[in-house]
């Protein structure tokens, strides 16, 4: 049976590099919510007279977030079957959950192992000021709301596995 690795983390913590990189070394599919949903996410927003580069707001976590996430697992559905599936996301709500993972496993109907990114908000900063992506805009502008939010940078609380991911910051530079 093939297997679903999660890789979850605050904005900036490196998920999207440590899933490509634990993707390829696994010779599993890679699913990143910024790949598998930024272009229709975009249009929408911008068709109904929002930001498009809003993540943060109370509308966009409202009417985009769980079809997001939605859309996530239904690409993993359709890939797991015949390959490990490495699904890349924050899902800072869901690791709070302590069924999550059961509840995935059902949804995909395989084992899914937790990986969980971190590292300091100083090196998420950085991160995200390096990538200038318009839409980390909204959290400089706002960053002590921003980083109240994720400041904690507390574990799952289920059975996962943790990645200290400081250092690539420094290999980077």
């Amino acid at each position: 049976m093939n297997k679903a690795i999660i890789v979850c983390g605050s904005p900036g913590a490196g998920k999207s590099t440590y899933g490509k990189r634990l993707a390829k070394e696994l010779k599993a599919a890679f699913i990143d919510i910024d790949t598998a949903t930024e272009r229709l996410v975009r249009l929408s927003l911008s068709l109904f007279g929002h930001d498009p580069d809003d993540r943060d707001s109370a509308y966009f976590k409202n009417h985009y977030r769980q079809p997001v996430y939605d859309q996530l697992f239904d690409i993993a559905c359709e890939n797991i079957s015949q390959i490990d599936v490495v699904i890349v996301g924050p899902f800072t709500k869901e690791i709070r959950n302590i069924e999550w993972p059961k509840t995935l496993e059902s949804i995909l109907g395989s084992f899914v192992e937790i990986h969980y990114v971190y590292c300091s908000s100083e090196i998420r900063k950085k991160r995200m000021l390096k990538r200038e992506n318009p839409r980390d805009s909204a959290k400089f502008k706002n960053w002590k709301n921003f980083n109240t939010y994720y400041s904690s940078e507390e574990p799952p609380v289920f059975e996962h596995i943790i990645i200290d991911n400081s250092k690539d910051m420094e290999k980077t530079n």
